[in-house]
C-alpha cells in the first residue's frame, strides 16, 4: 500500500530529474541517429563498390567474349561459327547460372547482410 509520501517524493524525484531524463532521452535518439548515420553510410559505400565491380565484371567478360569469337574464327575460318560458339558458351554459363542463382548468389548475400548486421549490433553494445 502506497502512502501519501511515497506518491510526493516519486513526483518530486521525477521533478527534480526531469532535465536529467530530457538529457539521457536526446543523448539517445542521438546515437540512434548517429549509428543510423554510419550503417546507411557503410551500406552505401558497399552499394557503389559492388556497382564499379559489377560495371568492371561487364567489361572484362564483353571483351574477353569478343577476343574469343575473333580468335575461334581465326581458327574455324568463319565469324559465324566463332562468334556463335562464343554466344552458345555465354548462353550455358547464363542457364547454369540462373539455375544455381540460391545457391551461388541470394543465400550467401542473405548471410553477408545477416553477419555485417550481427557485426554492428556488437559494436554498439561495446
Amino acid at each position: 500500500m502506497e502512502t501519501m509520501s511515497e506518491h510526493e517524493s516519486l513526483g518530486s524525484f521525477i521533478k527534480d530529474n526531469k532535465s536529467l531524463l530530457k538529457e539521457y532521452l536526446e543523448t539517445r535518439l542521438e546515437i540512434f541517429r548517429l549509428s543510423s548515420i554510419r550503417l546507411i553510410s557503410k551500406s552505401a559505400g558497399y552499394f557503389v563498390w559492388v556497382i564499379i565491380s559489377l560495371f568492371l565484371f561487364f567489361l572484362i567478360v564483353l571483351f574477353s567474349g569478343l577476343a574469343a569469337g575473333f580468335w575461334l574464327s581465326e581458327l574455324l575460318n568463319s565469324h559465324a561459327k566463332g562468334f556463335g560458339i562464343v554466344v552458345l558458351f555465354f548462353v550455358l554459363l547464363f542457364g547454369i547460372l540462373a539455375l544455381l542463382r540460391k545457391k551461388l548468389f541470394v543465400e550467401p548475400f542473405i548471410q553477408l547482410i545477416i553477419k555485417h548486421a550481427n557485426e554492428e549490433l556488437e559494436e554498439d553494445t561495446l
